[in-house]
């Protein structure tokens, strides 16, 4: 019987591998916490510490992790962390991994007005040029807030990819005017996020915390599909939630299980993006492409009842 496929338009992989596979993490700090409650952040006391833990216990353990492995990954990290945690910023560095622009401190940008999300992109832009000698490949919106501005921005700084949206299983393109960009989309279910966050700092957070092991049955079966079907598998994590021990223990686990499978490409998101653009350029693989703003609503009448 032929094997049946439900991803439409498979990218050609490196060295035959089913599934590239790209253990993301956003290091957010506590520039969570000086976002949501920019007046009173201090006295968070329990909740900062919290945060804390990413780059001080968290990247740490991470990092040796990937190193046992010998992959390499990719960080997300807002420009404050990047100040404000030097010696972590330095430590992923050193170990090859990716550093990627995730706003300046965890601002949502489409919240801000336009010339406000110019501000704080290219103030992050500098501090990460800055730190790591290099301009960022990648871009993915603090709390997935990409606005109707944001690929303009990322079109006009030579950025390769984003990783924001949820558009597909697979890479595709996001266009407007002015150009086109390759997106790397992960769906809700793969962020850590909703499967552990539960704090009374933060307005919505009050979850369930799920054991690692009800939290890794989604994210395997979103790793087993991806690697049936030939797509892509892309967790969005946090150093301060999935690096917690057991969570830790438990990413440790998968990936010794991912090895033993076999047919998988790990890589940071940068060469996942680069591999999608040689294929592009070689005419072995064509992207779908989505026009970013989407549409607005078709009724006038909604649009003006809601401004």
């Amino acid at each position: 019987m032929s094997e049946l496929t439900l991803i439409e338009n498979t990218v050609p992989w490196p060295n035959g591998a089913r599934v590239a596979a790209c253990f993301s993490f956003d290091m957010d700090g506590e520039s969570l916490m000086h976002n949501a409650h920019p007046n009173t952040a201090g006295k968070h006391v329990c909740g900062m510490s919290e945060l804390r833990y990413g780059p001080t216990v968290s990247v740490p353990r991470i990092l040796k992790i990937f190193r046992h492995y010998g992959i390499k990954q990719t960080f997300f990290i807002p420009g404050w962390c990047v100040e404000r945690y030097p010696s972590a910023v330095e430590a992923i560095l050193k170990d090859g991994h990716e550093i990627g622009h995730h706003g300046y401190l965890h601002e949502d940008p489409y919240t801000l007005p336009r010339e406000d999300e110019r501000y704080w992109t290219e103030r992050a832009l500098d501090v990460l040029v800055k730190a790591t000698g290099r301009r960022p490949r990648g871009y993915r919106a603090p709390s997935f807030a990409f606005s109707d501005y944001t690929l303009h921005l990322l079109l006009e700084h030579g950025f390769l990819y984003d990783a924001s949206l949820m558009g597909d299983d697979v890479p595709y393109m996001i266009e407007n005017e002015k150009g086109r960009l390759i997106e790397l989309p992960s769906p809700m279910a793969m962020d850590d996020w909703p499967h552990y966050m539960h704090s009374f700092d933060f307005a919505g957070t009050n979850n369930q915390i799920s054991s690692p092991a009800r939290a890794f049955e989604v994210f395997r079966s979103e790793f087993e599909a991806q690697w049936q079907h030939k797509g892509m598998w892309v967790p969005v994590w946090h150093p301060f939630i999935s690096g917690r021990l057991p969570r830790a223990i438990a990413m440790h686990e998968m990936i010794g299980e991912i090895m033993k499978k076999g047919g998988v490409w790990f890589a940071p998101l940068s060469e996942i993006a680069e591999h999608v653009q040689e294929q592009i350029r070689a005419g072995t693989w064509k992207p779908r492409i989505e026009r970013v703003p989407l549409a607005e609503s078709p009724i006038p009448e909604l649009r003006k009842a809601a401004e």
